[in-house]
């Protein structure tokens, strides 16, 4: 029985060893992640692009919405300068806008008054997992 002896030759590919396979395998998950994080940079900033242009109109609209109550309010305060001096048609809408200030602020303070800012569940969690780094096996 002969023993055949495997040599190499030029020809034949070597496998690459475990190393050089770790190696490959890290660069791959470097670039990977990389070309993630570039990918969600790119999708942010696009949407953030979104968000300032919807802002912005947001903003205009407010600021038309602005003039428009404006010129209402001279509408009205004219209108009813047909029946009473100018001057106290401007005093009624002044007082008209006095009220309905006077009726959000109230509004607002019971609003804000039945806010609790303390996190509640998280507060629950906490203690949860304090009780439980205390005594793990119960």
């Amino acid at each position: 029985m002969a023993t055949r002896v495997h040599t190499r030759t030029p020809d034949t590919p070597t496998e690459p060893s475990l190393g050089e396979l770790v190696s490959r395998a890290t660069a791959d998950i470097s670039a990977l992640a990389r070309k993630e994080v570039e990918l969600a940079k790119a999708e942010i900033s696009a949407e953030v692009s979104k968000v300032g242009k919807g802002a912005g109109l947001f903003g205009g609209a407010g600021f038309l919405g602005h003039l428009c109550l404006v010129f209402a309010s001279l509408a009205l305060m004219f209108g009813l300068g047909h029946w009473i001096s100018l001057g106290w048609a401007a005093l009624v809408v002044a007082g008209l806008y006095a009220v309905l200030a006077a009726v959000l602020a109230v509004a607002g303070k019971r609003k804000l008054a039945t806010l609790d800012p303390a996190p509640h569940r998280t507060i629950k969690t906490l203690k949860e997992d304090a009780a439980w780094v205390r005594h793990p096996t119960s």
